[in-house]
């Protein structure tokens, strides 16, 4: 293997891992400081709303990804102006699914909810985290959705800067709304959207200071970029929000047979199970700037290189997560402030998850 495209594929891809990691992490944090408030009806509430955010976080990766793929792979074949104009259609589909997100979200809040299982005090917990989320919308769609541009334009570790910055701005804000104030679940979601505006304000710093043109409006042959945009865009969003899907069937079946200590013993469990998945998608991602240039180069043996690196790289991964969660079973649970009923369910449930 090559010693060069070894350094080149790492450059990009222990960047988007760790900027992956935080993505996940931010829901992970307010349900740490919450459980340790609340308990476990917060705990559950947090893990409950989480498909919510989660969706917003998918929509976000999907429309950055497809667009900065297609601006990728028009660049490196040297067409810049078809590339500017993949750019600015993708700020505005950004724009757009905000906007939507924003008014559905107010209109059928407390329903969804119930849908994902929340019963009693939840509900009431639930809209109460999930008004902050809403009115964040644009925060969290455009960090995520930014992000992919910046890291296809070499700024990889300037976007792992930026999702860091926004990450420990959100734990020291839920330290202070949940446990110095005692706002409880809307004191996290508050944080969680200061967090995220951070890193999107660090996003567009990026682009505005590299003249990188994201802004603009496009009438000709918009129809033919979105498409295109989604074309691209449907995979990372569908990896994204998929293991989601599971996550709504365990809580409400938790909640039927096993109340609030079994969605809590289960949210502990798909905290981790979050990051396990998003680390091993921070591999694909990252490598995707590589493939496509090397893609819009017609280097086809560069891009077989850089899929086995990570092929490789996510199965390793995969394996030391595997050995450290069964490890550390026991202590994930007491971490997020569980009770010891909850803790001791889940420290049995880990080695099957």
């Amino acid at each position: 293997m090559n010693r060069n495209a070894c350094k080149t594929f790492y450059s990009y891809v222990i960047p988007s891992v760790l900027a992956f990691a935080l993505s996940g992490i931010y829901t992970i944090v307010d349900g740490f400081f919450v459980g340790r408030s609340v308990g476990d009806t917060g705990l559950s509430t947090i893990n409950i709303a989480y498909p919510v955010v989660s969706l917003l976080q998918a929509l976000g990766t999907g429309v950055g990804m497809g667009g900065a793929v297609m601006y990728t792979l028009h660049h490196s074949s040297g067409r810049q102006d078809e590339a500017k104009k993949y750019l600015r259609c993708t700020t505005l589909l950004l724009l757009a699914a905000s906007a939507l997100l924003t008014v559905l979200l107010f209109c059928v809040m407390e329903p969804v909810l119930r849908l994902l299982g929340a019963a009693g005090e939840m509900v009431a917990l639930g809209v109460e985290y999930l008004e902050y989320i809403a009115l964040g919308t644009v925060f969290q769609i455009f960090a995520t959705g930014v992000v992919p541009i910046i890291r296809n334009n070499d700024g990889a570790r300037f976007a792992m800067g930026t999702m860091i910055a926004g990450f420990l701005c959100n734990i020291a804000l839920d330290y202070l709304f949940v446990w110095v104030y005692e706002w409880s679940v809307a004191g996290a979601a508050l944080a969680t959207i200061i967090g995220q505006a951070l890193t999107a304000a660090g996003g567009f710093f990026y682009l505005a200071r590299h003249k990188i043109p994201v802004w603009g409006l496009e009438v000709k042959g918009i129809g033919k970029c979105v498409k295109d945009i989604f074309k691209i865009g449907i995979a990372p969003f569908g990896i994204s929000f998929t293991p989601l899907i599971s996550q709504m069937f365990m809580n409400r079946f938790s909640m039927r047979y096993g109340g609030e200590t079994a969605v809590a013993s289960y949210a502990c469990v798909a905290y981790v199970f979050a990051i396990v998945c998003l680390l091993v998608q921070g591999v694909g991602d990252g490598s995707q700037p590589l493939v496509s240039r090397y893609y819009g180069e017609k280097d086809t043996g560069a891009v077989l290189q850089t899929r086995r690196l990570a092929y490789g790289t996510a199965a390793v991964l995969a394996g030391l997560c595997m050995a450290g969660l069964y490890a550390a079973r026991g202590l994930i649970g007491p971490v997020f402030g569980a009770s010891a009923e909850a803790a001791g369910i889940v420290a049995a449930a880990m080695p099957v998850f």
